[in-house]
């Protein structure tokens, strides 16, 4: 059951487990190991205990000793405070030494200090209250015992402390052995479960990688275009498997697919004959538009010959209106299906204004105030020509005032601005929406259209800049006149 488990678990789990595992173990045994090492560190402590307190009690005598001494040769208040200062600690020392009776020789002879040592307070307190009471023959009486008994507490204090550093130092010695011991152990114990860690691993990676390798290996072979391979069935259930059996399912989906495409070509070659079929119609409509190709070249030539016609005879504006015809001509074939730059389009409306004007007689005012910094930005080809062609026709062709056009060329930020501007009958909001929207339809095809209209212009200004908000149109009212504003982005 728990192996089934194992198996179905995800590479993850397995890595995860494992690592706990691992981690768990080196930190129970880093947990042990610190125990033990803080405990022998505390005993290690406790066995030099003994000897700082002795010294301390030594020290706190001598000072006690010196106290009196300096009182005595002073008699000042702040030498009595430091002989009763001196008096209290060496008291507070006292409270730590034996004063039960012991067969043990060190207890014995802490039970001697202590005895002593109250004989020796008693005599240095006589001391200093004869000395208060300016007995000068009592003090020094006193003082005398109370150094004698001081010498005799010094040497036994000094004895006792010699006692008890070498058995210290034995305790010391076993107790440093205990450590080293410890310290082999552990090192035995960390690399035991250093060995364990990397069969884990070896056996952890060793189930991840065979199923690989033989995923591979028939990789390969689906690689070199062998499709009968078989992977071996693998029995967990974590992403190996389930990439291996999805590998096993895809060779099999290509087998059928591969029967599926032989099957498929008998039904191509009885396709074959409605295949040559239609590869004669596709070459007769290629035929049909190298044929509708002539009439354009047909007309550049003969408007050129009508050029160099004019020319001859000194007719210069014929010649000027002539080639001004050719140019706008050639740039509507050429350019109708390719980029262009905005340079290209303001001059093929300049071409088609004095078109106009020569046919209408200059009525026609035309403005532009152009950026020259964004002449050589590309945009797609016949954008505002006709905008221009539809303020002209629907614009200001039938009003009584003067029409006047003005076309302008800006950068504002990271977009370039296009508007063709008329004061001609204006627009209503209704007809701005359906323009927009693509829902006016262009019907006005005439002679004197390039057959291009609006909608036409916003829908290819969309695809090619992939963006919804490429044209906005203003009117204020009837008979106000109309703004046509394309944005085109400076990188497209």
């Amino acid at each position: 059951m728990v192996m089934a488990k194992w198996n179905n678990a995800s590479i993850q789990i397995k890595l995860t487990i494992s690592f706990m595992f691992t981690l768990i173990i080196i930190l129970a045994m880093n947990l042990f190991m610190y125990m033990n090492i803080n405990s022998m560190m505390a005993r290690v402590d406790e066995v030099y205990v003994s000897n700082l307190n002795l010294n301390e009690l030594s020290e706190a005598l001598q000072t006690l000793h010196e106290s009196v001494r300096g009182y005595l040769d002073t008699k000042g208040s702040d030498a009595l405070d430091t002989y009763y200062r001196a008096d209290q600690e060496y008291r507070e020392l006292l409270e730590s030494l034996n004063e039960q009776v012991e067969n043990n020789p060190v207890k014995i002879t802490e039970k001697n200090i202590k005895a002593q040592s109250e004989a020796y307070l008693g005599k240095v307190y006589e001391t200093v209250q004869a000395k208060r009471g300016r007995n000068v023959e009592r003090y020094k009486i006193y003082y005398d015992e109370a150094t004698e008994i001081y010498g005799d507490i010094q040497n036994c204090i000094y004895a006792l402390n010699n006692e008890q550093f070498k058995n210290n130092s034995g305790s010391y010695m076993i107790l440093l052995s205990s450590l080293r011991y410890m310290e082999i152990v552990s090192t035995v114990i960390l690399a035991f479960i250093g060995l364990i860690n990397m069969i884990m691993v070896f056996m952890l990676t060793r189930n991840m990688t065979y199923p690989l390798i033989r995923l591979s290996r028939a990789a390969n072979e689906v690689a070199a275009g062998n499709f009968n391979v078989e992977i071996r069935n693998v029995e967990s259930e974590d992403e190996i498997g389930i990439v291996s059996k999805a590998f096993q399912k895809m060779v099999t989906s290509i087998q059928i697919y591969i029967q599926e495409i032989k099957n498929s070509m008998e039904r191509e070659s009885r396709m074959k004959e409605k295949e040559l079929l239609m590869e004669s119609r596709m070459r007769e409509a290629e035929l049909m538009t190298l044929q509708a190709q002539i009439n354009p070249h047909f007309l550049f030539n003969t408007l050129n010959a009508g050029a160099q016609l004019a020319m001859m005879e000194g007719a210069d504006k014929t010649t000027e209106f002539i080639e001004n015809m050719a140019d706008f001509f050639r740039y509507n074939i050429k350019k109708m299906n390719q980029d262009t730059t905005i340079g290209e389009e303001v001059r093929l409306v300049d071409n088609y204004i004095y078109i106009l004007n020569v046919r209408f007689t200059g009525e026609i005012h035309f403005e532009k105030e152009v950026d020259r910094r964004v002449l050589e930005a590309k945009v797609p080809s016949m954008i505002l020509q006709p905008i221009v062609e539809n303020a002209v026709n629907y614009g200001i062709r039938n009003i009584d005032r003067e029409g006047r056009i003005r076309l302008s060329v800006y950068q504002e930020g990271d977009f370039i601005y296009l508007s063709v501007w008329d004061n001609g009958i204006g627009m209503s909001e209704e007809k701005i929406s359906q323009i927009l929207r693509g829902e006016l339809k262009e019907v006005d095809l005439k002679s004197n259209s390039n057959g291009i209209g609006l909608g036409n212009v916003i829908e290819r200004l969309k695809l090619y800049t992939g963006r919804e908000d490429v044209m906005e149109i203003r009117s204020p009212g009837k008979d106000q006149g109309t703004e046509f504003i394309v944005k085109v982005p400076l990188y497209t």
